[in-house]
Order: structure tokens, then C-alpha cells, then sequence
């Protein structure tokens, strides 16, 4: 029987710990660890154009599927290209294992041809980042960091040169059992007692809630009934808090809307839950603020705290709710009910008079017609810019739908190589990438990996020929904008170039019949819908202590704009309100 080769042993451990696939492009320094995949039926390699897109795959997959996920880059630029798409996966929490083969052993430290440092270059988007320059150090470095990447949630990078993937592995190797899943961590008690004084003793409480909700939202929901609390959220939350909330008060930060900021500053104690929203100037200084992290390292980074609590959402308030003493006045969730639904009927306004018939297009009739005839369990990827506003505003959450985007990190291009890594997780699920037209130009030839795959993938670009956020952000800053316009493509052209289903929409009335069409093809689809650059205004009143660089806050400034179906659970949560 053959010795098996570290590049073998490499495939194994990773196929052993739930990786699937590896998402990358192949390369010299890589071959030993392809042919691997190759012969292990285990796994697949898929091809992408560029490993930018390798690592956003990879990221997309484990945000959806929560596992660990796998991408690699050749030696030296190869391995490179993968470090934008890391830095999102671990800046979202996505367990990731990167592989980033490198030039033969003997030549490190040379000046060689490709030469890079890569335990240099990660060093800073990741948990993990080791080199493998001996085969003794298999399967032990793997397995460690593996389980990095699993069990403090981000980025974990081997770097492997090509010779050494080709030896022989080491004989009686250690193989251990793997970490494939994180434990939930409860809060000490002296903590809960604490935190239990503080919310008995505040009138006026607040929840503002974050990703770390994922999972939590019966436990959520039962503390906010039992305190009578406004529920805000971040961005990242929304998909998790949302739906089915009869005390949301909306979204702060950039792109908020509704009575969140209100609801934030006006109360007695802020309890931050799961979030590690990042701009400050949206958080109160005045009033008590508790934060719940399942990562100490975000607690207390964005403002000054009265009680941090180390602990997992769910477990936190399922130790708490119990013990907290039931609040009966409701006069300031309804306030905040009542706030809330006063904005979103005032921001509503600007694009509810012949939406249907404005050409060019208004970008939010195609979201919400977008909303409505997706799937209830469609998984949204959202390029960052003008789209993450239509996807705050938008996108319907209802504890099925996924929405994904570079919510953290803020990269360009992210919807098309997101979309790829979560249609691998189910074939049979629709997937949709909301993006816009820098976006999708900037790793376009990606494209083709759906073709060449024959991925389901519903790609809508919302097509205003133009970098619209940055074009806002110019004028927030009293900038005249330039270098933001982009040619005028038909993009819809180049989609049918390639073997794939394409259409370009001019006309609002050409808009559902399109994606009917579309969510009807079996293969993958573009939807090249063109889009009214100048969507969005600013109100006349801006101060300068409302603007760094774009921090408005959205509940003293509203950037007009509608909020979909969001007015319509506004109005319904306003039913729970006593009248006088």
C-alpha cells in the first residue's frame, strides 16, 4: 500500500472536520494538495477566477451552514489575492481555513520567484497562522488550526510550501478527535445578580441587538415582554431580531431608520446584546450601558460600560429573565412604538407617489419588488454601498431568509463570490446577490463561475452607473463628486456572452415580469435592472457635529428613502399600544 503524502494527510483531516470543498485557483506550489482532492471523493475543488472570491466563498458557506469552510492560493501573489475575502470571513466570525502554499522550503529567505512571507501577511486577519515546514509537524498544526478557527470563531491560515505537501507523512502521526462545534458560555452568577439589580432598578431599559442574537430570539423576545423594552438592532441583527418582534423600534448606525437612536439615548440603561456595533457617536454617553458578549475582547470597545457580562446571548437571559422583577408601565416602549412608527411614515413618503412608472428606475421599487417575490427562505448577498441601504430598508426577515454582506469589513465586490459559496450549500435553495454595478464589475469574471458550475444563482444589479455611496458620502462631505461615474454596460449583454440567462430592465413595468422569468431559469441569471443614480437626498440641515465623515445619525438625520413592508410591521405593533 502506498505511504500516503502530507498533501493526502492535509485532505483527510480537513474532509474529517465537515470540509467539503476547497474554493481557490490552482497553481504549481497547490498541485500536490489538488491531485489530493482529486483522488478523495470526500471533497471538491472548485475553480474560481480569483482567490479574492475563494475566501468569500468560503465565508459565505460557513456564515450559512455555520461549519468550518476551506480556500486556497497558490505561492506568493496566489495566496495574496485570498487576503481581502479573509479579513471579511474573520471579521464576520466565519470559521475559515485558508491554505496558503508557498515556495519550496529550500528557497525561503532567497528573494525567490514569488517569494512572500505568509505568516507575515495574515498575521492580522486571523486566530491562527502558522507555517509547515517540517511533514513532523502533521497532523498536529492542522488540527490546531482547525480547531482556532472553529472555536474562536474566524480565520485560521497554514502555509505550506509545495515540497514539503509532496513527502511522505509522518509515521504513527497523532490524530486527535476534532473540535467541531463551540460550547455556549454562561455568565458567573455574581454577574447575573448584577446585571438583575441594574435592569430592576432602571424605568426606562432598552435592548440593542447584534449577530450574537443569532439563536436567541424566543429568549429575546420573552426578557423584552417581561421589562416592557424597546427592541433595536445593528445592522447585522436585523436578520436575527426583527421578524416577529411586537417591540422593534428599527436599525441605528449609517443606514438606520425609526425610533432606534431615540429608543437608544432616551432610556435609563442600554443593554448591548451580542453586538459590537462600531460607531460610537450612535451610543448614548449619558445613561447606563450593559454589554453581553460571548467575545470578551468586544466588551467595553465602543463605549464606556457599567457592566460587562462575558456569556452567550441565549444562556445569559435564560439565567436572567427568571430572576428579573416584571415591569408594568409601558410608557415608554409605547412612546418609542409610537416614534417609530411616525418616521417610517414620514421617510415612506419620498417614493410612494408613481414609483411604478419613474424612469430611470428608483432602486427601492426594485427592492421591494425584490422582497416580495423572493423565496421565504432565499439567502441574500449584499454588496456594500447604495445596496446595504436597500437591504437595511427592504429585505423582509422572517427567521428563515439569510442576508449577508461585508457588513464589518465594508468590502467592494462581495455579492457575486457570497452568492457562489452559499448556492454550494444547497443547490435547491435561492440564492440572490443584490449588487451593484462597481461591485459586480470589480470581480466579474466570477461570473463564469456559475456558468462553468451551472449555479442557480439570481444576481439583480441595481445599475445606476456609478458609486453611489461614494458619490454621498462626497456630498455629505460639501465635495462635488469625481471619479465615481462608470461606463454604461449591458451587463445583461455580457451575461448571455457567457452562457448564462440575461435581461436588462429599463421600465419599472418590465421589472416583475423579469424576475419572474429569472427566479423561473434553472441555470444562473442576471437581472441588469438601470437604476436612478439619484436615489437618495440629503435634508437640508446638516450640522457638523451630525456628520464624521459619513456617521449621520439616521433618527436626527433620515436619508429619504422608503423601508418596505418595515411600515407596515410598524403599524401592527402599534395595535399592542393601550389607547386612551
Amino acid at each position: 500500500m502506498a505511504k500516503q503524502s502530507v498533501a493526502e494527510q492535509f485532505v483527510d483531516i480537513l474532509a474529517r472536520a465537515g470540509v467539503k470543498r476547497l474554493y481557490g485557483v490552482v497553481g504549481d506550489s497547490l498541485n500536490p494538495v489538488v491531485d489530493a482532492i482529486r483522488r478523495n471523493p470526500a471533497m471538491d475543488w472548485i475553480h474560481v477566477r480569483h482567490e479574492e472570491t475563494a475566501a468569500f466563498a468560503a465565508g459565505a458557506e460557513a456564515q450559512v451552514t455555520g461549519e468550518l469552510a476551506a480556500c486556497a492560493g497558490s505561492c506568493g501573489p496566489g495566496n495574496l489575492h485570498l487576503i481581502n475575502g479573509l479579513y471579511d470571513a474573520h471579521r464576520s466570525m466565519a470559521p475559515v481555513l485558508a491554505l496558503a502554499s508557498h515556495i519550496p522550503s529550500s528557497e525561503i529567505g532567497l528573494g525567490y520567484f514569488q517569494e512572500t512571507h505568509p505568516e507575515l501577511l495574515f498575521q492580522e486577519c486571523s486566530h491562527y497562522n502558522e507555517m509547515i515546514s517540517n511533514p513532523e509537524q502533521m497532523p498536529r498544526l492542522l488540527q490546531t488550526a482547525i480547531q482556532h478557527a472553529i472555536g474562536r470563531g474566524g480565520v485560521s491560515v497554514v502555509s505550506m510550501p509545495g515540497d514539503i505537501a509532496s513527502r511522505p507523512a509522518p509515521e504513527k502521526s497523532i490524530e486527535h478527535a476534532l473540535v467541531t462545534a463551540r460550547p455556549t458560555v454562561r455568565p458567573g452568577d455574581d454577574e447575573i445578580d448584577k446585571l438583575c439589580r441594574m435592569v430592576d432598578e432602571a424605568k426606562r431599559v432598552t435592548l440593542f441587538c447584534g449577530s450574537g442574537t443569532a439563536g436567541a430570539h424566543a429568549e429575546v423576545m420573552e426578557f423584552a415582554e417581561k421589562i416592557k423594552s424597546p427592541v433595536g438592532h445593528a445592522l447585522r441583527g436585523k436578520e436575527w431580531i426583527q421578524y416577529d418582534n411586537p417591540y422593534d423600534v428599527g436599525m441605528s448606525g449609517l443606514l438606520g431608520y425609526g425610533a432606534a437612536y431615540e429608543a437608544t439615548n432616551e432610556c435609563d440603561l442600554l443593554v448591548l446584546l451580542g453586538t459590537d456595533f462600531p460607531y460610537n457617536a450612535f451610543l448614548p454617553d449619558d445613561v447606563k450601558i450593559v454589554q453581553v458578549d460571548v467575545r470578551p475582547e468586544h466588551l467595553g470597545r465602543r463605549s464606556k460600560l457599567d457592566l460587562a457580562v462575558w456569556g452567550d446571548v441565549r444562556e445569559t437571559l435564560r439565567c436572567l429573565t427568571p430572576r428579573v422583577k416584571p415591569k408594568s408601565d409601558r410608557k415608554f416602549l409605547d412612546r418609542m412604538l409610537k416614534k417609530h412608527a411616525n418616521a417610517l411614515e414620514g421617510v415612506v413618503k419620498a417614493y410612494t407617489r408613481k414609483v411604478d412608472k419613474h424612469v430611470p428606475i428608483h432602486p427601492e421599487y426594485v427592492a421591494s419588488v425584490l422582497d416580495e417575490m423572493a423565496d421565504e427562505d432565499a439567502v441574500f448577498t449584499v454588496d456594500t454601498g447604495m445596496n446595504n441601504v436597500w437591504a437595511a430598508r427592504y429585505l423582509t426577515p422572517n427567521g428563515k431568509r439569510r442576508v449577508i454582506g461585508s457588513f464589518s469589513h465594508g468590502s467592494m465586490a462581495n455579492a457575486l463570490p457570497q452568492a457562489i459559496g452559499a448556492q454550494f450549500t444547497d443547490l435547491n435553495r435561492q440564492v440572490v446577490a443584490m449588487s451593484g454595478d462597481g461591485g459586480f464589475s470589480m470581480l466579474m469574471g466570477d461570473f463564469l463561475t456559475l456558468v462553468q458550475y451551472d449555479l442557480p444563482v439570481k444576481v439583480v444589479l441595481f445599475n445606476n452607473s456609478s458609486l453611489g455611496m461614494v458619490e454621498l458620502e462626497m456630498l455629505v462631505a460639501g465635495l462635488p463628486s469625481y471619479g465615481t461615474n462608470n461606463a454604461n454596460t449591458d451587463y445583461a449583454a455580457i451575461a448571455r456572452a457567457a452562457g448564462a440567462y440575461g435581461v436588462r430592465v429599463e421600465k419599472p413595468k418590465q421589472l416583475q415580469g423579469a424576475l419572474k422569468d429569472a427566479f423561473k431559469h434553472k441555470g444562473p441569471a442576471l437581472v441588469d435592472v438601470v437604476t436612478d443614480p439619484n436615489a437618495l437626498s440629503i435634508p437640508p440641515k446638516i450640522s457638523a457635529d451630525m456628520v464624521t465623515g459619513f456617521a449621520l445619525s439616521a433618527s436626527k438625520i433620515v436619508l429619504d428613502g422608503g423601508v418596505g413592508r418595515m411600515l407596515q410591521m410598524a403599524r401592527s405593533n402599534l395595535r399592542n399600544v393601550p389607547r386612551p
